[in-house]
């Protein structure tokens, strides 16, 4: 029986050729694999052939058919993911009797928070690391329901995302309030208009952008007047359908700023066309205890 470089112990650059394979196979190919693991396709087969030539065995089939597991493939798969789970219980399990925080933590954010004053994610995250220098953050910013989905199914540790309804298999931690307004652009009919010119009826005989992601609901109850007639997962999506002068919509005050400072926005009504967001830490309900998620959840509710 041929003897395999696993036969002893797993060293370092096991661990890294295994990670590459499990990112590779959760990206579904090479190609798709560069950007994660930012490197080229070319190192990427070559970290995969090592690896085969370590485990003695052929882990996928690559080509015009393009990429898939062998049968030896899928349960290396499966075995790799056991054991990162299990080193992450042991880095768990060491941190426990440490007093030094040692490891990985994934937070997961909702896009453009950067410009909101009210917000404490960048001043908390600094001192964080200034207190454990050792513990590695990885920032992912996504969509609130990217973000939801990552925390459940935990590719992330944590999550922060404007909250829209409550599932039950995660656990909300207040952080703080964005107020949106609503907007209409410089090439708008509206923008012109004074004031005293500008009700709601006038507002309903324009076309309004639905926010896709959250607040649908929360919108069609306060304003049933709105009827959209164009719908966008992200803020950037609002502000470049409003800026294009042919439709009217909220946007987080802190984020239209910029464009109003310039002349190029002007918020409607903004006494009666607000609404204010609670933004909220996410967790899974059932996760096991993890020390550093503990440590940077106690971070934003002291700066709460």
């Amino acid at each position: 029986m041929k003897r395999t470089s696993l036969s002893g112990q797993i060293a370092d650059i096991d661990l890294k050729l295994l990670r590459v394979f499990k990112t590779v196979v959760e990206c579904g190919g090479f190609s798709a694999a560069e950007v994660e693991l930012n490197i080229g396709r070319s190192a990427i087969s070559r970290q995969m052939s090592d690896l085969e030539t370590r485990l003695d065995m052929h882990l996928c089939l690559r080509g015009r058919s393009g990429f898939q597991l062998t049968e030896h493939g899928r349960l290396v798969y499966k075995a790799t993911q056991e054991l990162l789970v299990d080193l992450e219980k042991f880095r768990a399990n060491v941190n426990a009797v440490h007093s030094r925080l040692v490891g990985e933590l994934t937070l997961g954010l909702t896009d453009n928070m950067l410009t909101d004053a009210n917000s404490a994610v960048t001043e908390v995250l600094g001192k964080f690391h200034q207190q454990e220098p050792e513990v590695k953050i990885n920032l992912q910013v996504a969509s609130p329901n990217e973000v939801e989905r990552a925390v459940i199914e935990g590719r992330a540790n944590m999550g922060i995302i404007p909250q829209h309804h409550i599932l039950p298999g995660l656990e909300y931690h207040n952080l703080h309030a964005e107020t949106s307004l609503f907007y209409c652009g410089n090439r708008h009919p509206l923008f012109e208009l004074p004031e005293a010119d500008i009700d709601m009826s006038r507002i309903s005989q324009h076309d309004f952008i639905a926010p896709g992601y959250t607040h649908s609901f929360l919108l069609k109850e306060q304003f049933p007047q709105l009827k959209a007639a164009a719908t966008s997962y992200q803020v950037e999506g609002i502000a470049t359908l409003i800026l294009s002068g042919q439709y009217v919509g909220f946007l987080p005050d802190h984020y239209a700023a910029l464009w109003v400072e310039k002349g190029l926005m002007r918020p409607l009504l903004p006494e009666t066309l607000s609404y204010q967001v609670p933004f909220k830490i996410i967790v899974r309900r059932d996760a096991r205890p993890n020390l550093l998620r503990a440590a940077l959840l106690g971070a934003f509710e002291k700066a709460d």
